[in-house]
């Protein structure tokens, strides 16, 4: 992928949660959201490293990844409105959906949880020999809880092939993670496993595909696994409603000069700023063409709400 590619698809995860805020503000989004807003190139830089048959799961914060995965964008607007979605039938919403079509083994809204789902998937890649890795995104809190260290102890002892994408921004929902772990950087705890661990910049696509490139050709390969820390910062709150009183004053506006878009967009000249503009536009089109077919979709039949229940 080029620039002008990583932008359109930036550019799309970033209009698709501003979008989702004012669906929610409207009340058309019930229950709470965790926006991705500012951490766009994470995604976008990991998923250019797999390839069809690798999975991907993620947290709560994962929308993201899905549109990265290239899950239908109609389907998203769907799911999170409690239509009938071809995804997951409005029983999911936005902290739980999941395309297992696209490869997205979805989100989970438990802290960590999703690692030990994910090397479940990677122990299934590795006894079928299927070739497919499991790669696993978490936030800098999760890496204190107790079912990822034991996750990737066993991946490690294992040589799964498992990637652990930490997408570091800084905020433990409301605390500082450098109020919470001695370690400079969460990547250093790799050492602890026996696993390479290495730090990008998270706002930088190109640095987020190299690494994840390397530590996904290494799983692949059978070496095992490998933790990537992306440093980056979100625009917005930890949740739907979070007013950040706990952000100190500017903090937000100094991320705003360094986020992925602005990046870009700060480097370009006037041509292509102009090519720029022309994606915009084309991604609100496509945005608002999703959100229009989405309020389409009825709303599920009461009679079915003991469906895939389990008990």
């Amino acid at each position: 992928m080029g620039q002008l590619d990583d932008y359109r698809l930036m550019a799309r995860i970033r209009r698709f949660e501003e979008r989702l805020t004012a669906l929610k503000d409207a009340g058309e989004i019930p229950g709470s959201i965790h926006l991705c807003n500012g951490q766009e190139a994470v995604p976008v830089g990991a998923c250019r490293a797999l390839r069809d048959g690798d999975h991907v799961t993620a947290t709560y914060r994962g929308h993201g990844w899905a549109i990265a995965r290239e899950v239908d964008l109609t389907g998203l607007f769907a799911e999170m409105m409690g239509r009938d979605s071809a995804l997951c039938g409005g029983r999911a919403a936005s902290p739980y959906l999941s395309d297992p079509g696209r490869w997205f083994v979805g989100e989970n809204s438990i802290v960590g949880a999703g690692v030990p789902i994910a090397t479940g998937a990677a122990l299934t890649a590795q006894r079928t020999g299927s070739g497919a890795v499991s790669v696993v995104t978490i936030g800098d809190g999760a890496m204190n809880q107790g079912n990822v260290h034991e996750a990737l102890n066993l991946a490690a002892v294992l040589d799964l092939p498992l990637v652990l994408v930490v997408e570091n921004n800084v905020y433990s929902e409301m605390s500082r993670i450098s109020d919470m772990v001695r370690v400079r950087q969460l990547a250093e705890r790799a050492a602890g496993y026996g696993l390479p661990g290495r730090v990008v910049d998270g706002n930088d696509p190109d640095a987020v595909a190299e690494a994840v490139t390397e530590a996904v050709d290494r799983a692949r390969e059978g070496s095992g696994p490998s933790i990537v820390e992306a440093m980056t910062e979100r625009l917005v709150g930890h949740y739907s409603g979070d007013a950040q009183h706990y952000r100190p004053t500017g903090e937000i506006a100094a991320a705003r000069e360094r986020e992925p878009l602005a990046r870009i967009r700060r480097a370009a000249d006037a041509d292509l700023t102009a090519r720029l503009d022309a994606i915009d536009a084309e991604v609100s089109t496509e945005i608002e063409t999703a959100v229009t077919a989405a309020r389409a979709v009825p709303y599920p039949d009461p009679a079915t709400a003991e469906e895939h229940v389990y008990v």
